[in-house]
């Protein structure tokens, strides 16, 4: 193809690499997808305004997020599986993560370790955690994101049940993989990536897989992890989690103004509007459209992120215009993952900062501290 200018390239050549079950349970959301669309088409009808004739030099996206210094205001988001958009996925993510200076978040149910991504890399990172029945096990991934460095902890609120995603069951994929003749072919006819694959011993869930109790092997682990998500989950077990990790706490999943005005009441250092990036209650609004009803609400309280929809660096420009203090990727970056590894997410981080830099610079701002509503011309949220 052609030379890769925008995310929608590294989507088009990721779909070429990755086998499609991969490529599918990575670009889907639940049910009828309404809200997965709405989370890239909401941010379309944000309108900004063209400023002319002002001083353009000396321009810098540099901020910081929970306190951490980073080149601009993205984070790479969990996400599950990363390793099998491409192998060892999760540690390259990381190193690009690292060396361009953002944030990088390790999903609770990545393909590499804590312990694997602390290998690779020598800045601190942040770990996503998921709320187990099992507290034992959920006590002892914290101490081990506490033993790896990792500075921040991001707790995800909306996944004590999983919202039905019609193209997983449709390709048969199974949490961790089980492998069928439809999928073999499929693996079959993208030979880089297997080639990648077999280099690595990297294909399950490592932070569960000896680690949770009586899980020896595949089935034991697909069996332990269809039964271990916690309906009970509640505000009250945020405060045990808090105690636990006693350092910054981050909470994922915030998408209402009540539970917003909750989430600030637990003293955590920032809350990410997020509807699961669409795969989980359908028919929602799209995290965009909430973002400003919640910075009203709480943003002089409490630190407010954006996750969901993004696919450029005006989204991220237009989301710290309406309030967030930072954002997260997901899609893009796992995107550029599936095309080129390492260097396919580098050159997501590119495009986006690219992009917003000269977005930033046409609307008439140089410092990113300076973007506020001033920039947008309407939005109808």
């Amino acid at each position: 193809m052609g030379p890769i200018l925008e995310i929608s390239d590294l989507k088009k050549l990721a779909r070429k690499r990755v086998p499609k079950l991969f490529f599918d349970y990575a670009d889907s959301g639940s049910y009828t997808e309404s809200t997965y669309r709405a989370n890239e088409s909401d941010f379309a009808k944000i309108k900004l305004r063209q400023r002319v004739l002002v001083d353009m030099s000396g321009r810098t996206l540099e901020t910081t997020m929970i306190g951490e210094k980073v080149k601009m205001p993205v984070a790479l988001s969990p996400t599950g599986l990363t390793g099998m958009q491409h192998a060892d996925g999760e540690m390259l993510a990381a190193k690009a993560a690292e060396e361009f200076g953002v944030p990088f978040t390790l999903s609770t149910m990545s393909i590499c370790s804590i312990e694997d991504v602390a290998s690779v890399t020598k800045r601190p990172f942040w770990f996503q955690l998921y709320v187990m029945r099992d507290r034992d096990f959920v006590v002892n991934l914290i101490e081990r994101a506490r033993a790896a460095g990792c500075s921040a902890l991001v707790l995800t609120a909306d996944l004590q049940l999983l919202g039905q995603r019609h193209k997983d069951i449709r390709n048969s994929l199974a949490a961790p993989p089980k492998l069928t003749p439809k999928h073999l072919y499929q693996m079959a006819i993208r030979p880089r990536w297997c080639w990648n694959m077999l280099q690595t011993n990297r294909r399950t869930f490592r932070n569960i897989h000896g680690h949770a109790k009586n899980v020896t092997d595949l089935s034991s682990l697909h069996s332990w992890t269809a039964e271990q998500f916690d309906p009970k989950l509640s505000w009250a077990d945020v405060e045990w989690i808090k105690k636990q990790w006693g350092g910054k706490l981050i909470i994922k999943g915030i998408l209402d103004v009540e539970d917003a005005k909750m989430a600030a009441e637990t003293g955590a250092d920032a809350i990410i509007v997020s509807n699961h990036g669409g795969r989980q209650l359908d028919g929602a609004h799209s995290s965009i459209a909430m973002l400003p009803r919640i910075v009203d609400a709480v943003g002089d309280r409490i630190e407010v992120h954006l996750d969901g929809g993004i696919r450029s660096g005006q989204d991220v420009l237009k989301a710290v215009a309406l309030g967030a203090k930072g954002t997260y990727i997901g899609r893009p970056f796992l995107y550029g993952l599936g095309a080129m590894g390492q260097a396919g997410v580098t050159k997501a981080l590119e495009i986006i900062a690219k992009e917003m830099d000269i977005t930033m610079a046409l609307c008439g701002k140089r410092q990113l501290a300076d973007v506020d509503k001033s920039i947008i011309a309407e939005y109808p949220f």
